[in-house]
């Protein structure tokens, strides 16, 4: 299935992107995708959180960004990703993302320690990513820890990206929301399958699909107060049209 027949069949309120790079030294030519319908920029705070933590480890003691940087990144902890957001300070981490990726993130409006609230495309988490795992690649320590940690992430969050690139080992991070004031379910999805050399591979599925249901919202949104698990719930409403954008930016970047 092609990116126009996976979009035709969303609601029109729907908003998705995805993005793909595959590229490496010695290899074939850079190869890479994006597809946007719908809004521009999205937010998707969780799939942020790896970036965060390696460019964090040049400015946080090593046992101090161990204890913050893994459960931010394997489970997911947002307590954990504060830590170093503030911490170290949002403007520092961004300009070091900047320096380090070439991809420039502004601050969010209102309260900047609200890290959940930087916008971003799909494209631009494909193109941060592709300088992450390549520094992983040529053997930068905090990017091999921190892609370590992204290999430990359950099953149970990675909303069948495995399954998609065919391998267990890929490393995954994911991101699920539905604030109060929106309509839609934010799902995310970031997958680095196991590179071949010097090549590396990234896909990004960003989602903003209607949840509009009073019912389902109210019980949404009261078991997001009581710390219960909604990953089931956005599985339901997007796990299916995240591995379709999946497996068609893998099918257009001529992954095997």
């Amino acid at each position: 299935m092609g990116f126009n027949e996976l979009i035709d069949r969303l609601d029109h309120s729907a908003s998705v992107q995805a993005a793909g790079i595959s590229r490496g030294y010695g290899g074939p030519p850079l190869r890479e995708v994006s597809v946007t319908a719908g809004l521009t920029r999205l937010r998707c705070a969780s799939l942020l959180k790896p970036l965060y933590a390696w460019v964090s480890a040049a400015r946080v003691p090593g046992a101090r960004w161990r204890d913050l940087a893994e459960p931010a990144v394997v489970v997911s902890s947002n307590a954990d990703t504060i830590g170093l957001w503030l911490g170290v300070g949002p403007r520092v981490i961004l300009d070091d993302l900047c320096e380090r990726t070439g991809v420039r993130w502004g601050l969010p409006n209102g309260d900047p320690s609200r890290f959940g609230s930087v916008e971003v495309t799909a494209a631009e988490v494909a193109a941060a990513y592709a300088v992450f795992a390549q520094a992983a690649a040529a053997g930068d320590p905090a990017a091999c820890e921190v892609l370590g940690w992204m290999r430990q992430v359950s099953d149970s969050q990675a909303f069948g990206a495995r399954e998609v690139t065919g391998s267990p080992e890929t490393a995954v991070k994911c991101g699920w929301y539905g604030a109060p004031d929106e309509t839609t379910l934010r799902t995310h999805v970031m997958a680095l399958p196991p590179r071949t050399g010097a090549r590396v591979t990234v896909i990004v599925a960003m989602t903003a699909l209607p949840y509009t249901g009073a019912r389902d919202r109210e019980t949404y949104r009261t078991n997001v107060t009581q710390g219960l698990s909604v990953e089931d719930e956005h599985e339901k409403v997007a796990g299916e049209v995240l591995r379709g954008l999946m497996s068609t930016t893998l099918a257009e970047l001529g992954h095997r």
